[in-house]
C-alpha cells in the first residue's frame, strides 16, 4: 500500500543505548581506521567513537519508524527502501560509558520519478541530561512506492558553507576486501541481507552483495579527519553526501577530496569510475 504523507511530522518510540567500549572499537576497525583516539583505551582520557558510529545508533530507529508514524508501508515495500543520503552533524564526542537516546523524526514525504522519497531526522542526545551528541538527516527512497497525500517537507539539513573549500586536490585507493560488508554489518549493528547474502542480493536484482553506503560515507570521514584535520576527530562537525552507484566488494574504491582547515568537498568512485558519494561535504572546526 501507499506510503501515507499524513507521517510527516511524527515520531518513532525513543531508542537508548549504553555504549560500551567493545562496539566503538569495533566500528572503528571496521573501517580499517587505526586512529589512536579510537584504539588505545589505556590513553589519558581514554578513547572516543569514530564520528560516523552515529549510524550505528540510527539504524534501529529508522527501520522502527515505519511503526509509529504511520507510514501504512507493507513489509515487502518497506524493502524496497534505499539509503539515499546521509547529513550528520556531531555536537560532541560519543564515548565508551554514554547512555544516549535516539529519536527518528519524519520530516519529509513526497513523490519523485522513482517513487516516493521519506527523509528523517534523527536526534541522538545524553540520557541523563539531554545534551545533543548528533543530529542527521537519514533520506530513503522506496522504488516503485506512491505516496498518498500532497508532500510535505517540515524540515531538512541545514545550508552548507556556499563555498567549496579549493585547496589541493587529494586522491586515495580503498581496497574493498570481499568479507567488507559481513565485517561491517556485525560491527555496525547495520542488517540488511543484500549486504551480505549473495542469493538475496541476486533476487533483489542485484549483480551481487553490495557495501553499505554508510561503509562508503564512513570510509570518506576516515581520509578527511587524517588528512584534512591532523587525525583529530574532534574537529569533524559535518559529514554529508548523497548514495549514488554501488560497490561491489572485492573490488576498489576511490575517495578524491579537497580541502582546507575548515572542511573538504569530496567523492567516492567505485570500480566502474561512478560515483559512489556524490556530493560530498565536511565541515571542519578549528584546531584546539
Amino acid at each position: 500500500m501507499p506510503l501515507s504523507a499524513d507521517a510527516v511530522g511524527r515520531a518513532g518510540e525513543p531508542e537508548i543505548r549504553l555504549v560500551d567500549a567493545r562496539s566503538t572499537l569495533a566500528y572503528a576497525a571496521a573501517i580499517g581506521d587505526p586512529n589512536p583516539r579510537y584504539l588505545d583505551d589505556a590513553a589519558p582520557g581514554g578513547v572516543v567513537a569514530p564520528p560516523q558510529f552515529c549510524v550505528s545508533l540510527e539504524w534501529s530507529p529508522v527501520q522502527a519508524l515505519g511503526r509509529w508514524a504511520g507510514l501504512g508501508a507493507s513489509r515487502e515495500e518497506g524493502l524496497r527502501g534505499v539509503h539515499a543520503f546521509q547529513d550528520s552533524t556531531f555536537h560532541r564526542p560519543i564515548r565508551p560509558g554514554d547512555r544516549l537516546r535516539t529519536t527518528a523524526t519524519v520530516v519529509e514525504l513526497r513523490a519523485i520519478r522513482p517513487g516516493a522519497l521519506l527523509v528523517s531526522r534523527l536526534e541522538t542526545v545524553d540520557e541523563p541530561s539531554g545534551e545533543p551528541i548528533v543530529t542527521s538527516y537519514y533520506g530513503s527512497i522506496y522504488r516503485g512506492v506512491e505516496v498518498v497525500g500532497e508532500g510535505r517537507r517540515i524540515d531538512g539539513p541545514p545550508p552548507l558553507p556556499d563555498d567549496p573549500p579549493r585547496g589541493p586536490r587529494e586522491k586515495v585507493a580503498i581496497p574493498i576486501a570481499r568479507e567488507a560488508p559481513h565485517v561491517y554489518t556485525e560491527c555496525a549493528r547495520i542488517w540488511n541481507p543484500i549486504h551480505t547474502e549473495r542469493r538475496v542480493a541476486l533476487l533483489a536484482g542485484l549483480p551481487d552483495i553490495i557495501l553499505h553506503g554508510t561503509a562508503s560515507w564512513a570510509l570518506a570521514g576516515r581520509e578527511i579527519v587524517n588528512r584534512f584535520a591532523e587525525g583529530d576527530p574532534l574537529r569533524l562537525e559535518r559529514l554529508a553526501g548523497r548514495f549514488a552507484a554501488m560497490v561491489i566488494p572485492g573490488t576498489t574504491l576511490e575517495f578524491e577530496g579537497a580541502g582546507t582547515a575548515s572542511g573538504a568537498a569530496f567523492a567516492v568512485r567505485n570500480a566502474l569510475g561512478e560515483e559512489a558519494i556524490a556530493g560530498g561535504r565536511a565541515v571542519l572546526r578549528g584546531a584546539a
